[in-house]
């Protein structure tokens, strides 16, 4: 069974503030109601454009989301 892409992307949590990633993940951590069990692309997709959080910018969710495909593999 593969990790869910909350678990993934909290290894971003802790960088610079700079780093958009870790913004992201830092964000992501903050939302307590991230479905933190998911592996679907598209209902963590539609839970952030819904959620339109500017810390949590799709861009860099789809991002992420290629590390956690290719971590994956």
């Amino acid at each position: 069974m593969r990790q869910s892409f909350y678990l993934f992307a909290l290894k971003f949590r802790g960088g610079q503030k700079e780093d958009e990633k870790a913004v992201f993940a830092n964000s992501m951590f903050d939302h307590h109601d991230f479905p933190k069990a998911e592996t679907s692309f598209n209902k963590i997709s539609l839970y952030i454009e819904e959620l339109a959080d500017p810390n949590m910018p799709a861009t860099i969710f789809d991002e992420i989301w290629e590390y956690y495909i290719e971590d994956s593999k």
